[in-house]
């Protein structure tokens, strides 16, 4: 499990997130949902430990090793091949068995075509997945994913989300941003909305629409946000 409690972060006078609690129980996901700029971001890095808070505490359940985290598919070295770029974060954290551990997850992913190429010379999907096996490589126990499937194709999508739900079955706790509405009402048990920085409602994608009285979890978003942001055409 992975609980937030009154979590804040200013960048100057500028404020980032004002508060934010929730909580990722196991064997469930939990997708935050917001604008571009709402404060997912920042959330996710502070509890990954890339950002400090200003105030707040997390607790992870096993503590901070047993998190895994997707912020983005940046910080591969394109001069590795996928292996040895999970590989290298591998040895980062003291694996052992490491061909086991490589070979697992490069099978779950689908990564054997393209295993011993070039991470420079792979497509924005196929970099996707990559940072994502640099994750799974220490099977955590919580994981963090910051828009998953940006610059995936459909077959792609498709076997993530199956690899998320197997994760999700077998006791994970996720923790899932994304401003898609098809990845949420897919994959997420339960819904924390952000906006400008706070949380505005939680709950299930029924219990959202319950509460506006609307007919869709698109309409109920917009309706959650509508106080809070302005829309940018």
């Amino acid at each position: 499990m992975i609980a937030i409690e009154n979590l804040h972060k200013r960048y100057g006078t500028s404020v980032a997130i004002d508060g934010v609690s929730f909580e990722a129980p196991d064997g469930e996901i939990t997708g935050l949902l917001g604008a571009n700029g709402a404060g997912k971001t920042t959330t996710l890095r502070i509890i990954a430990g890339v950002l400090a808070p200003g105030a707040g505490t997390i607790r992870i359940t096993g503590g901070p090793g047993t998190l895994g985290a997707l912020l983005d598919h940046t910080g591969l070295y394109d001069r590795l091949s996928t292996r040895e770029n999970i590989e290298y974060f591998g040895r980062l954290r003291g694996l052992s068995s490491l061909d086991e551990r490589v070979g697992d997850v490069i099978g779950q992913l689908g990564l054997t075509a393209i295993a011993d190429r070039r991470v420079g010379g792979l497509s924005v999907g196929e970099r996707m997945k990559t940072a994502l096996a640099r994750a799974l490589v220490h099977r955590p126990r919580n994981l963090l994913l910051d828009e998953p499937t940006n610059g995936l194709d459909i077959p792609t999508v498709r076997s993530l989300r199956d690899l998320l739900r197997r994760l999700r079955d077998s006791g994970h706790a996720i923790i899932l941003s994304s401003h898609v509405l098809d990845d949420v009402q897919s994959l997420c048990d339960r819904l924390v909305v952000i906006a400008r920085g706070a949380v505005v409602a939680q709950g299930t994608s029924d219990q959202l629409c319950r509460r506006t009285r609307c007919g869709s979890l698109e309409d109920a978003y917009l309706q959650l946000i509508g106080e809070h942001e302005v829309p940018v055409c």
